[in-house]
């Protein structure tokens, strides 16, 4: 067979294995894994790693903070920045406004998306405004293949622990995930309101106003929480080793708990917020950046197997009045806008510094990256993986190339890694067997990338938890999830 495109003589390299072959891709899809193969257009990738198209699953594109500040990136830079990022896919969040109705807010991300967009996506909801009639909306959205939904457990628009039962039950029952942010908004306001009393308002103060403590707190209700009605749950972004402890020890005990955690925890301290006139507000992010120790903490648990997956919680706000500093120059840390950039940071940063320093194998990585992102967010065997049958989502790497991390292919206007010396970047992305990188060059238009219509949640190796207050057979014969 004669295939439209060959990926001939890389490394292939999955999350389980290793080897050296041929990939023959036709209509878009792999259909062959093998030697020798024949092709009409042929990519060398001797001397190169061949591995699955990254996944990007947690970033914000196109999206109204709760400041009312847009990103500034939307799905036409921000998913060139992705691409250039080694991936070939990604999974930005739609979020509702209060008042709004779920088909009001996946309309409005289609039309910020489906014209723009260079990879294929799709959406995380955001619930902002969970009343019944819209939890009664939510199984439309699973129908239109919209499996995963954040709550926030602070901010303005966080939900109640009984509000965020009940979105866990309807997750449960249509095989979608819930992702939490997990701060205690009540020690995060009790903090803040001490230290700008007291006239400590710079940047650098955003960091001791929201403790670890305060993650950990509200983490162990989230489990607690998901624990009762046998839901699964993805804590994102994870910034202390007591939040990272308690993710796998609900995974040790079965429950149906994942991890996340983001590259700037692990490549960027506080110290980055104690920067003088005002860079310290470029370093911004909830929950905040830590230290050294804890760096060293949250690697060994992404070695470990805590987190599912390392993301780049991408929130592209400029160094201007159009995005930091949209409420002026002369506020306190609270008003800032809050997040940073990183889309294509992420897989060179932990390929350099997690692959080639040994703290993770190449097939971790992978797993990292891309497959485990399909596998929970209902992607797989389509996205994620190096198997005939699969999408032809491919991202070559040069593992030698080294580069010091500078201007990036985003619509911002600074890098929180520049400086940085890293190796290994990704050369060439493949989108459906459509070059989309091609040695560096964009191939890509916007519009090219699709919707991706998502499945379950994988939930095997794990248990569940029962409770013997919520099984019929130990509660006097009550069903409790009818």
């Amino acid at each position: 067979m004669k295939h439209d495109l060959v990926v001939k003589g890389g490394k292939l390299v999955t999350a389980c294995e290793t080897f050296v072959a041929d990939i023959g891709i036709k209509g878009g899809k792999i259909t062959t894994l093998g030697e020798r193969l024949d092709g009409y257009d042929i990519i060398n990738a001797d001397k190169k790693l061949v591995m699955p198209g990254g996944i990007e699953a947690h970033c914000h594109i196109a999206q109204e903070s709760g400041m009312g500040v847009m990103t500034s990136d939307d799905y036409e830079t921000g998913s060139v920045s992705a691409a250039y990022g080694g991936n070939s896919s990604f999974v930005p969040f739609a979020a509702q406004k209060k008042g709004e109705s779920i088909s009001e807010t996946i309309a409005e991300y289609d039309r910020r998306a489906e014209t723009k967009s260079v990879i294929d996506y799709s959406y995380h909801l955001i619930l902002t405004d969970p009343n019944q009639e819209v939890l009664h909306e939510l199984p439309s959205a699973f129908e239109r293949g919209i499996t995963s939904f954040k709550v926030f457990m602070t901010y303005e628009t966080r939900v109640t622990d009984a509000q965020l039962l009940d979105i866990l039950t309807v997750a449960r029952h249509h095989g979608g995930l819930t992702m939490v942010h997990a701060e205690n908004h009540d020690m995060l306001s009790w903090m803040s309101n001490k230290l700008t009393q007291a006239g400590y308002t710079e940047p650098r103060f955003h960091a001791p106003a929201r403790p670890g403590i305060a993650e950990e707190e509200a983490i162990n209700r989230a489990i607690s929480l998901s624990k009762l009605v046998n839901a699964p749950l993805m804590i994102v972004h994870v910034s202390t080793p007591e939040g990272a402890e308690l993710v796998a020890k609900a995974r040790m005990d079965g429950a149906y708990v994942f991890g996340e955690t983001c590259p700037q925890y692990i490549f960027l301290t506080r110290e980055d917020l104690n920067r003088p006139k005002l860079e310290g507000a470029k370093y911004i992010c909830s929950p905040p950046l830590r230290d050294v120790a804890t760096q060293e903490a949250l690697w060994r648990h992404i070695a470990g197997g805590t987190f599912s997956v390392v993301s780049s919680d991408h929130a592209p706000y400029r160094f201007d009045e159009s995005g930091k500093f949209t409420n002026g120059r002369d506020v306190d840390f609270r008003g800032f806008a809050n997040g940073m950039p990183g889309i294509e940071m992420r897989l060179p940063l932990m390929f350099s510094e997690g692959v080639l320093k040994g703290r993770i194998s190449i097939n971790q990585f992978v797993g990292l990256s891309s497959t485990n992102a399909a596998r929970l967010y209902g992607m797989l065997p389509r996205k994620g993986t190096l198997a005939v049958g699969a999408d032809a989502d491919i991202a070559i790497w040069d593992p030698n190339e080294t580069r010091v991390a500078g201007e990036m292919h985003d619509a911002m206007d600074y890098n929180p890694f520049e400086g940085m010396k890293i190796t290994g970047w990704p050369k060439t992305v493949l989108s459906r067997g459509r070059r989309i990188i091609d040695d560096g060059r964009l191939c890509a238009n916007p519009g090219d990338g699709a919707f991706i219509h998502r499945g379950r949640t994988d939930l095997s190796g794990l248990s569940g938890t029962s409770l013997p207050e919520t099984e019929a057979t130990t509660n006097f014969g009550v069903e409790i999830f009818k």
